[in-house]
């Protein structure tokens, strides 16, 4: 008996593989000789190539955005309901491309992938990546589908800046930019929750300087300390007490300091042994370290106005109100230099309880808006 998708799914979907020989210059001095991108497409490359859609992940994300992998599958994609005929993304107009950035640990090129010249595991050894540096491999990437410019290049979080840099890196290749619950560069507050998070992993005994894989071990407890501090801020006050509150697991207080007592300790826990068990340490290392470099104001002695004066996109921003880990005053920050550089744009700050994963959630207003305009792109 075949599987029936919901009649909105994208359906069964098979990640596809790049092969890149040339080599890639970064920004940290170094490069790669060669590397893969793994990738996933939903809907049709029309005639002319104009209705082309990137996708930009954000921390911990990867190229499944939309549909399943096999009818077995109990969830879909992490953006299904972004993505898919009749929604926001909708995929009876757009060809959608996601990937799982360079670097990554979900079939990317990473530090956990074999490096070809000592053959064993990059580990530590994999340069520091930078968001302008994963703009270069994806735009590598279009040229490989033969999409010159892509309708709109659409991202969250640190997707989001990925999307922005798109624009100001590639001014000719973006028609569209989507911004969502982001930011122009991270507070002093964001670089110090990494900052965190990347202790809790580098002085972990199992680290072994990132050359954890040699010894057929994982820094489990690092990984899944750089999870919880990292899921506390994607949540907002509001919403974590109204999922758990004070709420015990039993009806009696332990009295020491192993037990999981109240509900949140319960979750926290969960999601941090959840997350060390897919996600690779080094890779987790470079993703934060990416976040805290990017300030594509910095090239014009931060003023990010005239960092933007040479876009040509027109741009979508959204927030939301309980997000304190990118708040609607940075998003603010991108909208009022937009402006200053006399660019089109609109903006939309979503009142939602979620905090910073309300990105991820199909809240009324947020699908509504973010279909009003992605039905106004001409393809």
């Amino acid at each position: 008996m075949s599987t029936v998708f919901p009649e909105d799914s994208v359906g069964l979907v098979t990640p596809q593989l790049a092969r890149f020989d040339e080599p890639l210059a970064l920004a940290c001095g170094r490069s790669l000789a060669s590397y893969e991108l793994i990738y996933e497409t939903y809907g049709t490359l029309n005639s002319t190539a104009t209705n082309g859609v990137l996708i930009c992940h954000a921390l911990s994300g990867h190229h499944h955005a939309a549909g399943y992998h096999s009818p077995d599958d109990r969830k879909p994609g992490w953006w299904d309901s972004c993505i898919g005929p009749g929604k926001p993304i909708d995929t009876n107009r757009f060809f959608v491309v996601s990937l799982n950035n360079l670097g990554g640990c979900n079939g990317s090129t990473g530090p956990s992938s074999v490096n070809p010249v000592i053959g064993k595991p990059y580990g530590a050894d994999f340069p520091v990546l930078t968001v302008e540096d994963w703009v270069h491999s994806q735009a590598r990437l279009a040229d490989r589908l033969g999409i010159e410019q892509w309708a709109a290049v659409v991202g969250g979080s640190l997707g989001g800046m990925q999307a922005l840099q798109w624009t100001i890196t590639y001014p000719d290749r973006v028609r569209h930019c989507v911004d969502i619950a982001s930011a122009p560069k991270l507070s002093a507050q964001n670089i110090a929750f990494n900052e965190v998070a990347r202790q809790a992993i580098l002085t972990d005994p199992e680290f072994h300087g990132g050359s954890f894989q040699d010894r057929g071990v994982i820094p489990k407890r690092g990984l899944m300390l750089a999870r919880m501090v990292g899921h506390i801020t994607y949540l907002s006050d509001d919403s974590m007490g109204e999922k758990f509150g004070r709420e015990l697991k039993s009806d009696q207080l332990n009295y020491d300091f192993h037990s999981v007592e109240f509900q949140v300790e319960s979750y926290l826990r969960y999601q941090g042994e959840e997350f060390s068990g897919r996600f690779d340490a080094n890779t987790y290392l470079l993703m934060t370290k990416a976040l805290d470099y990017f300030d594509p104001a910095a090239a014009h002695g931060g003023d990010l106005a005239a960092t933007l004066a040479q876009v040509k996109a027109d741009f979508c921003l959204m927030s939301f109100s309980t997000d304190w880990r990118f708040s609607p005053a940075r998003s603010r920050e991108i909208v009022n230099a937009l402006m200053a550089a006399r660019k089109n744009v609109c903006y939309l700050e979503i009142d939602a309880p979620h905090g910073h994963d309300a990105f991820l959630i199909p809240t009324p207003r947020y699908t509504q808006g973010f279909s009003n305009y992605m039905n106004r792109i001409a393809i």
